[in-house]
């Protein structure tokens, strides 16, 4: 049986007013505000070193030539983690928390991973060694203005005839 989400979107902004109220009862405004700043610092501050070591495993996948599908997946929950905290509200900041526990992500993964088709055929990141040289390809970039079909025999576009 499948849970509707749309319901508790939309029900979502009443229970932070809701969080909000009973908080501040209990702490006083500011404290509570305080607390809601507090959480946004906190997961702009986790954001950026959980997302500068995810980008640095995905680019070390890539190196291997592993599809980083797994990592890219991290990234994106650790996005979507850091945009919860920084989100007034007790409950984003909750649903945040848990996104960046490395493990939980990781039962995200398992869920979501057999949805998850990442392709490529090649991801171009090979580093080339020091004199090392790129073969040469064959590919002309043209912006639409410079291509057209016509018998024109002086165009700089034409690859010579073999």
């Amino acid at each position: 049986m499948r849970l509707p989400v749309l319901p508790l979107i939309l029900l979502l902004p009443f229970a932070e007013i809701a969080g909000f109220v009973i908080i501040g009862r209990q702490i006083g405004v500011l404290p509570t505000l305080a607390l809601v700043v507090l959480s946004s610092i906190f997961g702009f501050a986790l954001l950026r070193i959980q997302g500068l070591d995810i980008l640095g495993r995905i680019r070390r996948e890539m190196e291997r030539g592993k599809v980083p599908g797994r990592e890219m997946t991290h990234g994106v929950m650790i996005l979507l983690a850091g945009f919860l905290l920084m989100v007034p509200g007790f409950i984003t900041d909750i649903f945040g928390l848990l996104l960046f526990i490395p493990w939980i992500r990781d039962k995200v993964w398992q869920r979501l991973g057999r949805r998850i088709v990442v392709s490529g055929a090649s991801f171009g990141t090979r580093r080339r060694r020091p004199g090392e040289h790129r073969e040469a390809e064959k590919t002309i970039d043209l912006d639409a203005d410079d291509y057209r079909r016509s018998g024109n025999a002086d165009t700089p576009w034409r690859l010579p005839r073999k």
